[in-house]
């Protein structure tokens, strides 16, 4: 039979064994703030190509090759481009002329002469009306025929004509060129200059250049073959952002916040540790369909995790194993990044 005092033993013995037990997770290791997580380095990679269908010229990178920003890959032929390119300028030039001669409207040159044939009509006028009072006087005394009288009058009323329509000229020739003619010059010009801007657009995309740093992961094409948007020419590896790409369980989610400071480290290089960042929560459950949660498989539901990475000695490579620890007790960083 145990005592009372022995009975208040026994239990605080068991309130300390459930307390103790609280700072134990599921598997048996003791919960701390420490987070240790598993994954794989993991990049962003880029699939380079020509924008227009043309052979390729030069590859100017192999595999592997580390290459800056704005740097030259490679090149298309260009003689199509360069072509298209001088013919679009050809037509801006004309078109330019163009315009240039409705904006300065007639020149005093043609004025003089519009003004000159109005005289010349003036003066053919006047010959015809005397040519047809003569025959109308010779009709009557019988000297002449009827048609010569009618072709006369013929050639009277076509002087007649000719001459309001030289005036009409002149006048025009002496006002100039009109405002919708002047404003379709100047609509043309614009769409031949767009033209030459896509003609330089065109043959500025027939050389190739790199987006952001990084690494030629594979060089899929050679000088030679037929090149286009759909058929990518060169795959380049981005160096930032880096990335690992880890997991995380249901129950451990919560302690997680985006900005927290992460350490990682890796097989290769096991006495240096890498700093990081929490920089991206998945915000759905991975692996485990989404209509299978029973009660045994709620618990193993896990997250992907993105810590990004420092690696200012480029150390770390796609795919390249490492260990990643959490302190979940720190607070979050307002602007992460490796500077």
């Amino acid at each position: 039979m145990i005592s009372k005092p022995g009975l208040i033993a026994t239990g605080a013995l068991a309130v300390v064994i459930i307390v103790a037990t609280g700072f134990y997770l599921r598997d048996g290791n003791q919960l701390s703030d420490t987070l240790t997580l598993y994954g794989n380095i993991d990049i962003r990679q880029v699939e380079l190509s020509f924008h227009d269908p043309e052979r390729v010229e030069q590859i100017l990178v192999q595999e592997g090759e580390r290459v800056k920003r704005g740097q030259l890959l490679a090149t298309q032929a260009l003689e199509r481009f360069q072509f298209s390119r001088d013919q679009a300028e050809a037509k801006v030039e004309v078109q330019q002329h163009q315009l240039d001669k409705l904006l300065h409207g007639s020149r005093p040159q043609e004025i003089g002469k519009a003004g000159n044939d109005v005289k010349a009509a003036e003066a053919a006028v006047v010959l015809a009306k005397k040519e047809l009072a003569r025959l109308q006087v010779l009709v009557k005394r019988k000297l002449s025929s009827a048609e010569s009288l009618d072709r006369a009058q013929a050639q009277y009323d076509g002087a007649r004509e000719s001459l309001q329509a030289l005036k009409q000229q002149y006048a025009l020739t002496e006002i100039g060129p009109r405002n919708e003619d002047i404003r379709a010059a100047q609509a043309q010009l614009k769409a031949d200059r767009a033209a030459m801007q896509l003609a330089d657009k065109a043959l500025a995309d027939a050389r190739l250049y790199a987006p952001q740093d990084g690494v030629i992961q594979n060089r899929i094409l050679e000088p030679g073959d037929m090149a286009n948007a759909q058929k990518p020419v060169l795959t380049l590896a981005l160096r930032d952002p880096l990335w690992a790409r880890t997991y995380v369980a249901e129950a451990d989610l919560g302690r997680l916040r985006y900005g927290l400071p992460a350490s990682l480290a890796s097989d290769s290089f096991p006495d240096k540790s890498y700093r990081g960042w929490v920089a991206y929560i998945s915000p759905t459950a991975e692996f485990t369909p989404k209509t299978v949660e029973t009660t045994e498989l709620r618990t193993s539901l896990v997250y992907q995790v993105r810590i990004y990475a420092c690696d200012p000695d480029d150390q770390l490579r796609l795919g390249m194993p490492v260990t990643v620890t959490i302190d979940t007790s720190q607070t979050p960083m307002n602007q992460p990044g490796c500077e």
